[in-house]
């Protein structure tokens, strides 16, 4: 494949700061979502049933978002695997930013009846198919774009945007909370969306299209169905890819929204107590997710990986011990250690380390379908399974799930191949299979 001039330094550094700043924005509208699902969407949804029935209705609502991520994925993923990751990109957030301002201006149950929660379902499986093809997009203009040799610290920008949307999200929640009528106060951080997604918009329209994506364009050699092909060529490392997604996704959401109802309603504390503790985290995350990624193109991708996965077994128990000590330092603590040490070795050099599993003609696809399908599963239903635990067993039986999903984890590390010293703009013997197949 004929090699292209490398982008340069300035480039390089534009691409990862567009990346963070959509990426933040998008999961800005998708975790939102998650605060009001764990604090006020089962008073205004489901407002007949009990408080533990409203809130798994709520965080049932909330899953649907996850369930649609994987169709995201496919359709975008062939897409930008055929056209390029620029356009996705555009696409995508559009549809995010006009679900999560449509949230805004919903009726709720006692409005409208049960077609309120219908129409938030709906809501929300656009959000999950707009952040399901997001992902891969903004992590591989970043990667692609980034030098050999720092592709970890690169890819991790776009990482951060989760971070920073969790933050902002809960920040400007609070902030609506305690200065607006609760009626209808809600609605103002979901409508906030639409300035944030043009500015979003503004930024992306002005992104060049990734080098090694490029280089596919100009020899002619897109791959004809990039789906089917990645199951064909990269079957073991799909799953793989899963199997690395479960502990770094299920922590982040058992430690991100599970928290929210586990202090307010098993502890009987005060809502800001976790929200405090969330917005502390994601402030760290922001450091310490390029801090990993940037171990990870020092020492490799799997030792990093494989110390968030070990941790995130180890620290499944003594994260409710510290919560339930019901002091607000050490509930504080422990999401911080959950989110930023267990969850963030792993998130910080996730990006580099999906990318570099697949080949250009496939990577979106590949990248996108181990990364969204693990999220069904591992994301998207953990609060729900973790709040059916908890009422049925204990937080014991919580703990055991978080230990089992980074036991995969941690068995799906060992088994990849370290790919950090690998070119990734070069042609890997599965796609030259495919190049000659189409010929």
């Amino acid at each position: 494949m004929a090699s292209a001039a490398a982008p340069s330094q300035g480039e390089v550094r534009k691409v990862a700061f567009a990346s963070f700043i959509g990426t933040a924005i998008e999961w800005y509208d998708f975790f939102l979502y998650g605060t009001a699902a764990a604090l006020v969407f089962p008073a205004l949804f489901f407002p007949e049933y009990s408080e533990t029935a409203g809130t798994l209705l709520a965080f049932s609502t909330y899953a649907v978002g996850f369930a649609a991520r994987p169709l995201g994925g496919i359709v975008f993923g062939h897409f930008g695997d055929r056209i390029g990751r620029k356009s996705m990109l555009v696409l995508s957030l559009l549809i995010m930013g006009v679900a999560t301002a449509l949230i805004g201006i919903l009726p709720t149950f006692t409005q409208v009846g049960i077609l309120a929660p219908i129409l938030l379902v709906t809501l929300r499986f656009m959000q999950g198919i707009g952040v399901g093809g997001e992902w891969g997009g903004a992590v591989l203009m970043a990667v692609e774009h980034a030098p050999q040799g720092k592709r970890g610290f690169y890819g991790s920008w776009p990482q951060m945007g989760v971070p920073a949307g969790l933050l902002v999200a809960n920040l400007v929640f609070i902030a609506t909370a305690a200065t607006l009528p609760e009626a209808w106060g809600w609605r103002v951080p979901f409508l906030f969306s639409i300035l944030l997604v043009g500015v979003g918009l503004f930024i992306r329209l002005k992104l060049l299209e990734s080098p090694a994506f490029r280089k596919v364009q100009e020899t002619g050699t897109e791959a004809n169905m990039p789906i089917i092909d990645v199951l064909r060529t990269y079957p073991k490392n799909v799953l793989l890819a899963m199997g690395m997604r479960f502990a770094e996704n299920g922590t982040f959401y058992i430690t991100t929204v599970f928290v929210l109802t586990y202090i307010t309603t098993a502890l009987g504390l005060e809502q800001d107590v976790g929200l405090t503790g969330v917005i502390i985290a994601s402030a760290i995350g922001l450091v310490t997710i390029p801090l990993f990624g940037a171990l990870s193109d020092r020492i490799g991708r799997r030792p990093v990986y494989l110390f968030g996965a070990v941790f995130s077994i180890l620290f499944a128990l003594p994260f409710f011990w510290l919560l339930n000590t019901e002091a607000t330092p050490l509930i504080w603590l422990a999401i911080i250690l959950g989110f930023n040490v267990g969850h963030d070795a792993m998130y910080g050099p996730q990006a580099a380390y999906f990318s570099e599993l697949f080949g250009t003609r496939v990577r979106y696809s590949g990248a996108s379908l181990g990364y969204q399908l693990a999220s069904v599963l591992a994301g998207g239903f953990a609060p729900l399974i973790a709040v059916a635990l908890l009422a049925a067993y204990g937080y014991g039986a919580v703990a055991a799930y978080m230990a089992a999903m980074a036991l995969l984890t941690t068995v799906s590390v060992i088994l990849a191949a370290e790919t950090f010293r690998d070119d990734i703009a070069e042609d890997q013997a599965q796609e030259r299979q495919l190049i000659a197949e189409s010929r």
